[in-house]
């Protein structure tokens, strides 16, 4: 049977697909014309710059980090170069341990280095570059790049270091950089600045170098390298140059501040020296003190454990940070207080019969006996403790605070450094307060006025703000910033701009008054009787000073012998000073802890930072005791001495309990230490 076929329908099927066919293929090319609209037209500039990008890489360049130099041009801080040695996580094909075996066969890769990588990595991101070790050697860079190849995520980098050319030296002043941990580098991401830290690996920690890190940092600079498909850079298309950071020129007289480090020796202390006309700090010391170099790379576990758990704190800024009762350098003061108030003439005198009564307490002179026929004058010259329990009795502790407090005293001296404790000045509405759970001790008794009247008691303030207030006193109540840097210099221009241009303001004094107490603070180094006579024996100038001593703990009524308690509860020894007598050029205010008398331990220290300030003397520096480990060495944790708190805890340290009473005000109180 003959099938026959439908031509037509056919044809009109196979036009259908047809039909269908071309307008899927026109669909299609439209897709195609509208995306590519879209993306060469519409979208042209966006994936230009894009690709534009793939080609250009932008790579910062960072700038040098600004130089610390001393008031003489000393250099306190630099930059070097060197190769440094690292490992990106993120690249690497092998595991970290074994990679790390195989670098140590062609360079030296310490313990320490080890504990520092992983130490830092735990710190970094794993795109980040980690130093593993840093200061190659020329022998050691060409070994690796010879092996190069066989170490993916390795490489050798050019970086430029920071050294502190004197060590331990005005350490406390300088501070340290380090390498960017998560929190900075989180603040910094935040921060308006924070493109200016591209590229850069350290950072400002402690000190100046935290302080003025926005000046030290200068502008990142960039270029722009033209780069294959691979990654290779090709040519580099243009350069913006990056800004040094700023020099800071310090107020420091370095020379100075090694005469008073090795006139430290191995006790613990602090001494602040100011020039009182213009607020600079010449000297700035810390016993004991740290090698800042030790943090620039990082600093190994064993070092940071020397450090952090030796028993003489050696990274404690005590000028800044340390709190102690003034003692007996706080009478001149008691003194100006009373003839700027009309509570005492210069010639009113008492009879000091070794005591002072108040309600039943016997409060006890140094001197047996007593300093008999006492004025104003034989007060700070000998140093009478009674004229000042019967002067402050009278005063009361409002008078003495309200008067104090443009001195200085407990009050931030804006010193150009962070983290300045603010010290007690005492009153009866700071004791409410600090007593506020206790209402029983919140209520001012006399005998709290009694010890605050020579410096003890609830008196706690750093030897900043005592040197602070020493040259108020010797710049004739006209108060100057003190400052530890004195110029900075940009690093593009090398204009040099003064930190502190002008005075503060002015305390109103009486010339007269003023011009007495200066003259028996002289008479403290010039009278035979006076308590820093000997020590200032044909010195070859004339200085004003006090000597003081102040108590660590209470003795709750027991007679105080240095022998028979531990070491770090004994006695403060502490020296305040102006010279020369007629035109101070140079105040100083320093403490020596746990050293006992103030005309013992503390005035020979100034004796030689003044003789090289004035006369150029440098004294030869002091032999260490037999057996001694010098406290400002990292070991001294290996050689500890008694926990200083532990052993009597009814009473801390002055030192670093802020507002520990040093006396027992309520208690007889036993006879002070002579001075």
């Amino acid at each position: 049977m003959t099938e026959f076929k439908d031509n037509d329908r056919e044809i009109h099927q196979f036009r259908m697909r047809l039909t269908a066919l071309v307008a899927l293929v026109f669909i299609c090319f439209g897709l195609l014309v509208a995306r590519f609209v879209w993306l060469q037209v519409l979208q042209h500039d966006q994936y230009a710059a894009q690709a534009e990008d793939n080609r250009i890489a932008l790579v910062p360049i960072v700038p040098n980090r600004g130089l610390i130099v001393d008031r003489n041009g000393v250099v306190l801080a630099r930059n070097y170069s060197a190769y440094t040695l690292e490992i990106t996580p993120s690249k690497l094909q092998a595991n970290m341990d074994s990679v790390i075996d195989e670098l140590a066969k062609l360079v030296t890769i310490e313990a320490r280095d080890r504990r520092r990588f992983k130490r830092l990595l735990e710190e970094s991101r794993s795109f980040a570059s980690v130093p593993l070790r840093t200061r190659l050697t020329d022998d050691e860079v060409a070994r690796f790049t010879a092996q190069r190849f066989r170490f993916p995520g390795v490489e050798v980098q050019a970086r430029l270091f920071r050294q502190y050319p004197l060590g331990e030296v005005a350490s406390h002043v300088i501070g340290y950089i380090g390498r960017i941990n998560q929190k900075e580098a989180a603040v910094l991401e935040e921060s308006d600045d924070a493109a200016n830290y591209n590229g850069t690996d350290h950072i400002g920690k402690e000190g100046l170098e935290k302080r003025y890190e926005r000046h030290l940092h200068g502008q990142t600079g960039y270029e722009e390298v033209e780069r294959s498909a691979g990654g290779r850079a090709i040519r580099t298309l243009r350069r913006t140059p990056p800004v040094p950071g700023s020099n800071l020129i310090l107020s420091i007289d370095i020379e100075l501040q090694k005469v008073v480090e090795e006139a430290f020796g191995d006790q613990r202390g602090a001494l602040v020296a100011i020039e009182p006309a213009t607020g600079d700090v010449l000297a700035y010391v810390s016993r004991p003190g740290f090698d800042p170099n030790l943090f620039v790379d990082g600093i190994d576990t064993q070092s940071w454990n020397e450090l952090n758990t030796s028993l003489d704190r050696p990274l404690m800024n005590r000028p800044l940070s340390g709190t102690y009762p003034p003692g007996s350098t706080f009478k001149p003061f008691m003194a100006l207080a009373a003839l700027e108030l009309g509570r005492r003439r210069p010639s009113d005198a008492i009879r000091d019969a070794g005591f002072f009564m108040l309600g039943g307490h016997r409060f006890n002179d140094d001197k047996p006996g007593g300093h008999g026929y006492v004025d104003m004058y034989k007060s700070i010259v000998e140093s009478c403790d009674t004229y000042y329990y019967q002067l402050g009795n009278e005063m009361g502790i409002d008078a003495i605070a309200n008067f104090m407090r443009p001195f200085g005293f407990g009050v931030p001296t804006g010193i150009d450094l962070e983290h300045e404790k603010v010290g007690v000045l005492p009153s009866k509405e700071w004791k409410a307060e600090r007593f506020k759970r206790n209402r029983q001790a919140q209520k001012w008794v006399g005998g709290d006025t009694i010890s605050i009247s020579i410096g003890q008691g609830f008196n706690n303030y750093t030897i900043l703000q005592l040197a602070h207030a020493v040259a108020n006193l010797a710049n004739n109540g006209v108060v100057m910033k003190p400052h530890l840097v004195k110029l900075i210099e940009d690093g593009a221009t090398h204009q040099r701009t003064l930190t502190v241009p002008k005075e503060s303001r002015r305390i109103p004094l009486k010339q007269e008054n003023i011009d007495f107490i200066k003259h028996a603070m002289v008479g403290v180094t010039q009278e035979s009787y006076g308590t820093g006579y000997r020590v200032f024996a044909n010195a070859g100038y004339i200085s004003g000073g006090k000597t003081g001593t102040a108590q660590v703990i209470g003795l709750k009524g027991q007679k105080y012998n240095a022998h028979a308690i531990d070491e770090r509860h004994r006695d403060n020894a502490l020296y305040t000073a102006f010279a020369p007598a007629d035109n101070p050029r140079i105040v100083l205010a320093l403490v020596v802890e746990n050293a006992g008398f103030g005309a013992a331990a503390a005035a020979p220290i100034a004796r030689k930072a003044l003789d090289y300030y004035l006369l150029g003397k440098r004294p030869a520096p002091p032999k260490p005791k037999d057996g001694a480990v010098p406290a400002r060495t990292v070991t001294a944790a290996k050689n500890p001495a008694p926990a200083p708190a532990a052993a009597a805890p009814a009473a801390a340290p002055a030192a670093t309990t802020p507002g520990a009473p040093a006396r027992m005000a309520t208690a007889p109180a036993t006879a002070p230490r002579k001075e």
